[in-house]
C-alpha cells in the first residue's frame, strides 16, 4: 500500500495548486450535435456551456463552417469539442484517434466580437493544457466508446454505433 505521506503537499496546497482563491467551480452541460466529415475525418460533435448559456447557432454554425474550410491534419475518427468558456470565449477542439491508442488534438479558438472566426489557439511553452475539467466528460466518454470500437469487428456496422455512441448531460 502506497503511503500518503508527502514532504511538500501543504507548501503546494498554500502557494501554488493551481487554482484561484477566487475560484468557484459550477457545473456545465454537454449535448451531442450533429457529426461532421471534414476532409479524410468523422467527427462526433459535442457543445459544452453552461445549462442556461448553450453556445449561439451563428457560433455553431461559424464553428462548422471553419472546420469545412480549413485544411486539418486530423484524419480517421474523432470528435470536436465547441466549449463556451465565460460569456463569449470559445475553444474548438478537434481530438482524433491516431496509432490506435492516442488522442490527438488540435485547438482553436474565437474571443468573442474581438475575433470575425475562429483561429489556431498559440500553444508556447513545454507544459500545455489539455482539457477542461468539462472536456474531460466527453473525453471520458469517448475513451470507453473508441475501446469498445476498438473491440468490435471493426466494419461498418460497428463505426455507425460508434458515430451514434454519445453523452449527454452534466459535467
Amino acid at each position: 500500500m502506497l503511503s500518503a505521506q508527502t514532504s511538500h503537499l501543504a507548501s503546494v496546497l498554500a502557494t501554488n495548486a493551481g487554482i484561484d482563491p477566487g475560484y468557484r467551480h459550477a457545473p456545465k452541460h454537454v449535448a451531442p450535435g450533429e457529426p461532421i466529415e471534414p476532409t479524410g475525418a468523422v467527427l462526433k460533435w459535442y457543445a459544452i456551456h453552461p445549462e442556461d448559456r448553450p453556445v449561439p447557432d451563428k457560433v455553431t454554425r461559424l464553428a462548422r463552417a471553419y472546420l469545412e474550410r480549413t485544411p486539418l491534419e486530423a484524419r480517421g475518427l474523432g470528435f470536436v469539442l465547441l466549449h463556451r468558456c465565460g460569456e463569449d470565449f470559445y475553444f474548438l477542439i478537434v481530438c482524433t484517434w491516431r496509432n490506435n491508442n492516442e488522442l490527438w488534438e488540435t485547438v482553436f479558438y474565437k474571443n468573442g466580437d474581438a475575433m470575425a472566426d475562429f483561429a489556431l489557439f498559440p500553444r508556447d511553452g513545454v507544459h500545455k493544457g489539455t482539457f477542461y475539467v468539462w472536456e474531460m466528460v466527453s473525453a471520458w466518454h469517448e475513451q470507453r466508446a473508441w475501446v469498445r470500437f476498438l473491440n468490435s469487428p471493426r466494419d461498418e456496422v460497428a463505426g455507425r454505433a460508434w458515430l451514434k455512441d454519445c453523452f449527454v448531460g452534466a459535467a
